[in-house]
């Protein structure tokens, strides 16, 4: 008997998918790379082929993984508990690529309800939402040197941002990534963006949410295509010569019942009190990032997107909800922090977690902020007290901007701060003006009907507000259909009015962005010193009578300087002297009223000279004929 008990000891026990050092940092929450564990990995144990299958599900009963391969059926594969960091693991041999299944999780009240993998890497299209087994995609190379060339404060930054679905159909249906990176790609390059911004291809039920209420954090949207076509679609934008952002969604998560939410039975992903874990704005829930297991699942996500699809950054979404208890919450439906005031400290500290995550181990990607309060040290670093972005859409800029242009001229001469007080503040972040998809929806109107006046005003005004946009310090980010003046206002299922292209005052204001690009990309005034206080100077911010602004972007040389001159009523100014910081020809190098443009014509045929006259400052000036509701770029020198 005691050779039996002998010999069954040392019978070679199966290999364990997860290792001793796995269940540690998934109990401590600090494995940089789950995917790689949990989820759904086709691979083989032990000389058997198959798929290992982890969930973590700390409080469940009991967790099955369902499929095809087993009829669904919640008794056939039960999953072994790791009590040690609350994961029900599988091997299931003969399963492998392509295989559909689900998680059976009986709760911790024994209701047995059928969940999707929040670590799958693909889930069927249509409204199953089965996962799908999936190998993944071989990562798509980049270095940290293409990265910083792309994203370094000196760096121009041209964003163009899309909802992919409504960007162009295809044969009447939402496009392919194939037929994106043929269409796509092409586009944005010759427009001379640097940058393409994607809204959240993360896989999200609801198609009218634009992705911004996803369900698989790790699983690019079946709509497009496969995993390995997005793949080869981020490559492409490369080889083209694009950077690609996404825009990433860890403030809040949907309620749908086949999801994150009560995933276990209890609140394992969401806060247990509805005042700290429901969006009274979205009817969603939000991550409780107090939970070290839930901070990790977000964190590696964000390191996933960049690492496996070569992403170049992120766009974080709806920061100031994440940063502010009382956000959108009126008084004593909110609950105060530790000190009894409104900062959400975890959140704070999970957000300083991924930019130092995504800094340590992507050198060069980047992460943007929409926010939108005075919260200070947004992209200042984690060690001075900030948060560590490296940048943050500069959403006053935009609120003041926008509000100034719909203004009827005639007023303006009372608002004439709307535009210069930017500049007070413009050095206290890195900031991005980002006119982006929010300002063109839920009936705001497009870009163009804001403006105010006749439809040839509106589009004047547009391109003055682009131009002055360009010019000003600060990353640009423009909204898809933005370009060439769409009329109507954005909707997710409709593409864009390509038609309008047809129309040469439309096709004018798309000729003038793409010039708009080019110039900015060339001229290192522009973009070399945005963060600096020597890289702008006011020449006029006093008249406001005429509602006339102008000032100076500085390079590193003298030559490298640009004269911005906007006028922004609809009265062409003659003879108006201006003081320029050296003498000598002075080239219009753009006029956003040149009939290219769609505009009336006032100009100066290439460029005025100098005169020995002091003004505003300078011992030489310029005088200048103002086109209406127009802006000039002047360059020193007799060419570009």
């Amino acid at each position: 008997m005691q050779a039996m008990v002998q010999t069954t000891e040392m019978l070679p026990q199966p290999t364990p998918w997860l290792g001793e050092q796995d269940v540690w940092l998934l109990a401590e929450g600090r494995h940089l790379r789950p995917w790689q564990k949990l989820g759904a990995h086709p691979c083989t144990l032990d000389g058997v082929a198959g798929t290992a299958f982890a969930v973590w599900a700390p409080n469940a009963q009991q967790v099955a993984v369902v499929g095809d391969f087993n009829q669904w059926d919640a008794q056939a594969h039960e999953m072994a508990h790791q009590v040690a960091c609350g994961t029900w693991t599988l091997f299931v041999p003969g399963v492998a690529a392509g295989a559909l299944y689900k998680f059976a999780v009986r709760q911790v009240a024994g209701r047995l309800v059928f969940k999707t993998d929040p670590y799958a890497l693909r889930i069927e299209p249509g409204s199953g939402h089965a996962c799908i087994v999936s190998e993944l995609p071989p990562p798509v190379p980049r270095t940290p040197a293409q990265r910083v060339r792309a994203n370094a404060l000196q760096a121009p930054m041209a964003i163009y941002e899309v909802h992919l679905g409504s960007w162009r159909h295809h044969h009447g249906a939402w496009p392919t990534w194939a037929y994106l990176a043929q269409t796509l790609l092409p586009y944005v390059v010759d427009l001379g963006f640097t940058h393409l911004e994607l809204m959240p291809v993360h896989e999200h039920p609801f198609y009218g949410s634009w992705g911004y209420q996803p369900t698989g954090l790790y699983a690019p949207t079946a709509r497009y295509g496969t995993p390995q076509e997005f793949r080869d679609f981020v490559a492409a934008a490369h080889a083209a010569g694009l950077s690609v952002l996404l825009d990433w969604v860890p403030a809040h998560f949907p309620a749908d019942a086949h999801g994150l939410a009560r995933f276990d039975g209890t609140a394992q992903y969401e806060h247990v009190d509805p005042r700290e874990g429901v969006h009274r704005d979205w009817h969603t829930l939000i991550y409780n990032t107090s939970r070290a297991e839930v901070r990790n699942f977000l964190v590696s996500n964000a390191l996933f997107w960049l690492e496996c699809y070569g992403l170049d950054g992120l766009r974080v979404d709806a920061v100031a909800s994440l940063l502010y208890r009382d956000y959108s919450r009126p008084e004593g439906e909110w609950i105060p922090n530790r000190d009894g005031g409104r900062e959400n400290y975890e959140s704070i500290v999970f957000l300083r977690e991924v930019n130092r995550v995504i800094g340590q181990e992507m050198p060069g990607a980047i992460t943007v902020a929409e926010e939108s309060t005075a919260f200070a040290g947004v992209t200042s670093p984690p060690w001075l007290g900030g948060l560590g972005f490296h940048y943050k859409w500069n959403l006053g800029w935009m609120h003041d901007t926008l509000a100034y242009f719909a203004m009827d001229p005639v007023h303006r001469k009372h608002h004439h701060e709307a535009l210069s007080f930017a500049m007070m503040y413009a050095y206290s972040e890195h900031f991005v003006l980002a006119l982006s998809h929010d300002e063109v929806v839920h009936g705001k109107g497009s870009l163009l009907n804001k403006m105010w006046g006749d439809p040839w005003q509106k589009r004047a005004n547009l391109r003055a507000l682009y131009a002055l946009m360009y010019a000003h310090p600060g990353r640009k980010l423009l909204f898809m259909g933005s370009e060439f003046a769409q009329v109507r206002e954005w909707h997710h299922d409709l593409e864009l009015d390509w038609h309008l292209l047809d129309n040469p005052d439309h096709a004018g204001i798309q000729h003038l962005v793409r010039d708009l690009n080019h110039l900015y990309r060339s001229t290192p005034a522009l973009h070399l010193r945005d963060d600096e206080v020597g890289g702008f100077g006011w020449l006029e911010v006093q008249d406001r009578a005429q509602s006339v602004f102008s000032f100076v972007r500085y390079g590193v040389k003298a030559d490298q300087q640009r004269v911005v001159v906007c006028n922004l009523t609809p009265v062409v100014r003659h003879g108006y002297r201006l003081g320029v910081p050296q003498s000598g020809v002075w080239t219009e190098v753009l006029n956003t009223d040149a009939p290219r443009y769609g505009g009336s014509g006032v100009g100066h045929q290439g460029g005025v000279v100098s005169e020995s006259v002091a003004w505003q400052g300078h011992a030489d000036s310029v005088v200048l004929n103002l086109p209406p509701l127009g802006v000039l770029w002047l360059a020193p020198g007799a060419c570009v």
